[in-house]
C-alpha cells in the first residue's frame, strides 16, 4: 500500500432501502449499494489526489492534521475511514441473523469472524510493510496474490462449466494464498526490514495497515452482536462502554495490559474505532425491526431474507413497505441528533483528531455517515434514483476496486498539462477513479468476484 494511502480509505457495506422482487430471491439493497460505491470513489479521488503537488491542494482536500499539526478538526477526507466503519458495522445483524436462520452454529460463526478478520489483518500487513520498501514487481504480485487468494469465478452463463468455473477459482485460491506466503517472507524493506522473522519468530505488523484496523473493529463489532444480538439498549451500552476507551487510556489505564503493547492499542483500535462499527450496528439493528412489537418479536433472531455479506458482497434484503419507511427515518433523525450532540459536548475535552481517534471525531463520523445513508435511502426512493445508478452498480465489488486502484498508478497524470492548475489534477483523479470502478464493474459481470 502506498503511503498516500493514509490520506483516506474506505469501502462501505450496509443494508437497508430495498427494491422487492417477487419470489424466494432477496432483493437488493440498492441504498447501500450506492452508498457504497460513492465512498469508494471517493476514496480512490482522495488516493489519488493526494499524489499531486501539495501547493495546489486546498486544506479541504487534505486531513486536516496534515496542514494543523496540533488544531482540532476534520476535513470531508477525514470522513471516509470512519465511513467505511459505520456501515459496515451496518451489514453485521443482517448477514449474522441469515447464517443463525440458516441454522448455522455459533461456533461455526465465530470461526467465520475470526478467519474474516485474520484475513483483513494478512493483506493489511502485507500493504503497510510494502509502504517501506519492496521492488515494483513485489508489489505488482503482492497484490495479485491478493485478489487471487480471494477470488470467486462463477461466469453468469457458466451452465454446464460452472464445475470447471469452480475448480479454476479454487486453484487461483491457492495460487493467491501462495503468492501471499512468499511475499511475506521474500520482503525486503529500505533498511532490510521484513514482514516475518523466525528466529525469533515476529511479525513486523507496524500499524496493521487501514484494511488490519477495519479487521479488529469487525472483529469488535461483530462480538457484541454475537452476544448481545439486535437488542438496541444493550448495543447502545456497548458504543458508550467503547467510547470510554479513549479517556481510559489517557489516563494510563491500560498502559500495563500486554494485549495494549503487543497486539494492538485498545483506545483507538479497538475502542474508538470498534464504538463506530457498534453504533452501525446499533442503527441497523433497530432499522430491522422499525415497528415496535415487531422489533421485540426479532431481538434474537432475523429474517433468513436479510441477507448480505459485511466485508465484499452487496448488502441484501426484503421489501420495505408499511409505516417501517417513516418511522426508520425518524429513528435515524434521532440518531443523527444524539451523535451530533454528544460530539458537541465532548469536543472541548479531547478536540476532534482522526489521527487520535477522539471520540468527538467518531461521534461526528457516525452522525454524518448515517446522514450520508438517509440521503442515498430517500434517493432511492423517490423518481430521481437514477442519479444514484452509477454508484449503486459500482458499489456490488468493492474490494476488487480498492485493490486495483493501489495496485495501478494513474496513467492519465501523464497527459496532464506541466502546472496545469487545481483543476487539472482534480479532473485527472476524478476519471481514474470513474475508470477503476468501470473495470470493477466489468470484471464482476465477467464472473470475477472477491469474498472475504
Amino acid at each position: 500500500m502506498h503511503s498516500k494511502f493514509m490520506k483516506s480509505t474506505a469501502m462501505a457495506n450496509a443494508p437497508v432501502a430495498v427494491e422487492a422482487q417477487k419470489g424466494p430471491a432477496s432483493a437488493r439493497v440498492t441504498s447501500i449499494d450506492a452508498l457504497r460505491g460513492f465512498v469508494m470513489f471517493t476514496m480512490i479521488y482522495v488516493n489519488d489526489i493526494a499524489g499531486a503537488p501539495q501547493r495546489l491542494i486546498p486544506n479541504w482536500m487534505v486531513h486536516f492534521s496534515e496542514r494543523h499539526r496540533h488544531g482540532s478538526g476534520m476535513t470531508f477526507v477525514d470522513l471516509v475511514f470512519p465511513g467505511f466503519l459505520f456501515v459496515m458495522g451496518m451489514s453485521i445483524p443482517f448477514a449474522v441473523g441469515a447464517r443463525f436462520e440458516k441454522g448455522e452454529p455459533f461456533w461455526k460463526i465465530l470461526l467465520h469472524a475470526v478467519t474474516r478478520t485474520l484475513s483483513l489483518l494478512a493483506i493489511g500487513i502485507l500493504m503497510v510493510n510494502g509502504e517501506s520498501g519492496g521492488t515494483a514487481l513485489w508489489h505488482y504480485l503482492m497484490f495479485l496474490s491478493a485478489i487471487f487468494a480471494f477470488c470467486a469465478i462463477s461466469p453468469r452463463d457458466a451452465g454446464a462449466s460452472a464445475k470447471v468455473w469452480k475448480g479454476v477459482g479454487r486453484g487461483l485460491r491457492l495460487l493467491g494464498f501462495a503468492g501471499m506466503i512468499f511475499c511475506a517472507f521474500t520482503f525486503r524493506g529500505d533498511n532490510d526490514e521484513r514482514v516475518i522473522t523466525l528466529s525469533p519468530f515476529s511479525i513486523h505488523t507496524s500499524w496493521y495497515g487501514i484494511l488490519g484496523l477495519i479487521g479488529w473493529a469487525y472483529l469488535t463489532a461483530m462480538l457484541v452482536f454475537l452476544v448481545f444480538r439486535a437488542r438496541p439498549t444493550a448495543l447502545l451500552g456497548c458504543v458508550a462502554l467503547l467510547f470510554c476507551f479513549y479517556p481510559a487510556d489517557q489516563t494510563g489505564t491500560f498502559s500495563n495490559f500486554w494485549l495494549e503493547n503487543h497486539i494492538v492499542s485498545l483506545a483507538d483500535t479497538v475502542g474508538s474505532h470498534g464504538a463506530i462499527a457498534t453504533a452501525g450496528v446499533l442503527l441497523a439493528a433497530m432499522l430491522v425491526a422499525p415497528d415496535s412489537r415487531e422489533r421485540a418479536r426479532r431481538l434474537d433472531s432475523i429474517p433468513a431474507s436479510y441477507k448480505t455479506a459485511e466485508i465484499a458482497e452487496p448488502a441484501k434484503g426484503v421489501s420495505d413497505t408499511g409505516n417501517g419507511t417513516p418511522n426508520r427515518t425518524k429513528f435515524t433523525l434521532l440518531f443523527i441528533a444524539g451523535f451530533s450532540a454528544a460530539a458537541l459536548l465532548l469536543n472541548g475535552l479531547y478536540g476532534i483528531s482522526k489521527n487520535d481517534a477522539t471520540p468527538s471525531w467518531c461521534l461526528w463520523s457516525c452522525a454524518v455517515t448515517a446522514a450520508l445513508w438517509l440521503g442515498f435511502d430517500t434517493l432511492e426512493r423517490s423518481p430521481a434514483n437514477i442519479i444514484a445508478r452509477p454508484f449503486r452498480i459500482a458499489g456490488q465489488n468493492v474490494l476488487l476496486a480498492y485493490l486495483l486502484s493501489e495496485m495501478l498508478p494513474n496513467p492519465l497524470h501523464l497527459l496532464s498539462v506541466a502546472d496545469a492548475g487545481l483543476w487539472s489534477e482534480v479532473v485527472c483523479s476524478l476519471v481514474w477513479a470513474a475508470v477503476v470502478l468501470a473495470m470493477s464493474v466489468g470484471l464482476n459481470k465477467v464472473g470475477l468476484r472477491l469474498r472475504i
